[in-house]
């Protein structure tokens, strides 16, 4: 077996999933030990790669989460929250770092995550690209530069079979507003207008969701003032970007203390 780190990537019949096992095959700098699926689901027992519709590769899919934890150093996780919180338990019990892609994650079940992070070292984050973690800086910046007088918006964008609204990415981007501005965001976040609902409360930070198509993902935000807008924006073209950033997170983990880290520690930004 090679001496390279061992890389499970959990949903590995999911889009995403799919383009994580594309990306740690072509990287020369770890192996892919397993490929998970929740059980009963038709690709388990099948090889990963006929399994893709390409060739052969010898790693089985499964769906025995332990057995595959024994084999790896790391798992890559863009699953489901509570499929995320069962996940955490056999990364720590392995001491293998854990990559968090998950979205739609309450508050509470976040914070379930903390036992695990004291066995090993969990990287979680809304979105994994650069471009998005710059973006959530500028975010932070300009919001602490402008008061009320500037209402924020979150406008995100993603596919048709995207299923949590609003995105991580989204909420990210409002974490970063409302810290700009020292609130709460949980107070100030307002994520229904339907109908009749007044006139905008000064100091919220609004969220809109688009669903569409094969929109890969796209966010603005918005600073409407009087007389001016400023709107920040990131566009993905291409999900290979989100693959690349969670390897780049992943191999960054390996050697790292057990404990919750985000993008912004794996690319220098913290601080």
């Amino acid at each position: 077996m090679s001496d390279l780190p061992g890389i499970v990537i959990a949903g590995a019949s999911g889009r995403m999933g799919q383009m994580l096992v594309h990306t740690v095959l072509k990287n020369d700098k770890v192996r892919l030990a397993a490929a998970l699926e929740r059980p009963g689901h038709d690709w388990v027992g099948q090889d990963i790669g006929i399994a893709m519709g390409g060739i052969e590769l010898g790693v089985m899919v499964t769906d025995d989460t332990l057995d595959a934890m024994k084999q790896a150093q790391a798992v890559i996780d863009f699953t489901a929250p509570e499929a995320t919180l069962a996940l955490s338990k056999i990364a720590a019990q392995a001491r293998a770092a854990h990559i968090i892609g998950t979205t739609g994650m309450t508050d509470a079940q976040i914070a379930q995550l903390e036992p695990a992070a004291r066995h090993c070292a969990i990287v979680r984050a809304g979105n994994m690209s650069l471009g998005v973690n710059l973006l959530v800086q500028i975010t932070k910046k300009v919001a602490a530069a402008l008061d009320d007088d500037f209402d924020i918006e979150v406008i995100e964008a993603h596919h048709r079979h995207k299923v949590d609204a609003p995105s991580g990415t989204a909420l990210m981007l409002g974490e970063a507003a409302a810290e700009g501005r020292g609130v709460d965001l949980n107070v100030v976040k307002n994520v229904a207008r339907d109908g009749i609902t007044g006139a905008r409360t000064r100091g919220d930070i609004g969220f809109s969701a688009v669903r569409g198509g094969d929109i890969v993902g796209e966010h603005d935000v918005l600073f409407a003032g009087e007389g001016e807008r400023i709107v920040l924006r990131h566009m993905a073209t291409d999900r290979a970007l989100f693959a690349k950033g969670a390897l780049k997170a992943t191999i960054w983990a390996l050697d790292k203390a057990p404990g919750e880290y985000d993008m912004l520690d794996v690319l220098g930004l913290s601080g």
